[in-house]
């Protein structure tokens, strides 16, 4: 039986004192814009407008994007086009991202179904029942498929045929936000956040643990108060792994031993994005925060965009992307976290992160809706304006 034991993020994160009202949006502001936003296409695998947000983010591999709509259809797109390659109809309530690797395209359902499909030409290969909601993206290794599903079981799937070969579990507390983390594959471990505020490093032969941390321990008096989800994707970058939580706290942790070498307060349920010298989150009252990875300490703060429901952000050369609740895609300077772009994606609101390849982005929205942007520094484009044409003949 599915369990109920989890409550809407949206419940959680809009609870307050019973003398306080609750935050309202920041109203979008003007501001100087320094990219141009070119739309290079659109497209669509269909969706409804859920008060419960699904985990149905993209995946990007060999020059083709892949989705999966909450109406059952899966697709498959050619990255610079946008040109349909395919599209399978499943059937199912689908809840999970299209993840892919070695061939196979791996997506779960609010019924605990998961359906590998071949990348190639989408047709079936597998489907198995795992006997819960599956929110988050899978992980496709050539000798194990990870699903991650919301009663606290990360199981391990034979890549082949779908078969059970391991489950990982943890406890899952009374109240929890809705929403999983994801499992990351780094060398023989998988690593994933649980509901009770632990990382665990899950040995991928047979599910046993190589080591579990406890990144932040439940604190107040009120279940509300001690909800410490980790419900954003881990980051794995060498031999460092970072994680942040709900209501808890950011981190560094060693990935062979899983030891804490530094930690602040924080408090997100969205993956955290990494280049090689900072790490980008998201929090929960939607600030976009710039720390340095080596020792966690704030380089900026962005609070333009307060109580809109950011989605985690999404790292490019010189830029961060985040979504929020109307469907609007931000661009971010980098080095200080200007808002330096935006770009519409259409009125429904976008839970997973944007996807960059290059200078392009990628957004799926809650309905389905995909569009494809291109950032182009205008700087760059007046030098080109100006430059004298070549001559003829």
């Amino acid at each position: 039986m599915k369990r109920t034991v989890y409550i809407l993020a949206l419940l959680a994160l809009a609870a307050c004192s019973k003398d306080k009202d609750v935050d309202k949006p920041r109203a979008l502001v003007a501001f100087k814009a320094t990219l141009r936003i070119e739309r290079l296409w659109s497209a669509s695998v269909g969706g409804d407008k859920r008060p419960m947000r699904l985990g149905l983010g993209l995946g990007i591999d060999d020059g083709r994007v892949y989705a999966a709509g909450s109406r059952g259809e899966v697709a498959a797109f050619d990255l610079r086009s946008g040109h349909r390659i395919w599209n399978t109809r499943t059937k199912l309530p689908l809840a999970g991202a299209a993840a892919v690797a070695s061939g196979l395209v791996v997506v779960g359902s609010s019924d605990g179904d998961v359906i590998a499909l071949n990348a190639a030409d989408g047709r079936q290969r597998w489907r198995v029942n795992i006997g819960a909601e599956v929110l988050s993206s899978p992980a496709v290794a050539p000798r194990v498929v990870l699903v991650r599903a919301v009663d606290g079981r990360l199981h391990g799937l034979a890549p082949g045929d779908g078969h059970e070969l391991w489950q990982q579990e943890q406890q899952v507390p009374r109240l929890s936000l809705r929403g999983t983390s994801s499992p990351e594959i780094a060398g023989d471990v998988a690593i994933c956040g649980f509901d009770n505020g632990k990382v665990v490093a899950a040995n991928l032969t047979d599910g046993t643990s190589a080591w579990e941390t406890q990144v932040a321990p439940p604190h107040g008096k009120t279940e509300l108060e001690r909800l410490v989800d980790i419900d954003g994707d881990t980051r794995v970058a060498g031999n460092d792994v970072y994680v942040v939580g709900f209501q808890g706290k950011i981190a560094m942790l060693a990935l062979d031993t899983g030891q804490i070498w530094w930690s602040h307060d924080a408090s997100s349920y969205r993956a955290l994005g990494l280049d090689e010298d900072n790490v980008y989150i998201s929090t929960a009252e939607g600030d976009v925060v710039a720390l340095r990875r080596r020792t966690g300490a704030e380089i900026w703060r962005q609070s333009a965009l307060a109580h809109r429901g950011l989605s985690a952000p999404a790292v490019a050369a010189d830029y961060l992307v985040v979504a929020d609740y109307r469907g609007f895609v931000h661009w971010l300077d980098k080095g200080s976290g200007a808002i330096i772009a935006r770009a519409k994606t259409g009125k429904a609101r976008v839970t997973n992160p944007p996807v960059t390849v290059g200078d392009e982005v990628l957004v799926i929205n809650d309905r389905g809706a995909i569009e494809a942007f291109r950032a182009i520094p205008l700087a760059a484009r007046a030098h080109q304006a100006a430059a004298p044409s070549a001559p003829q003949g």
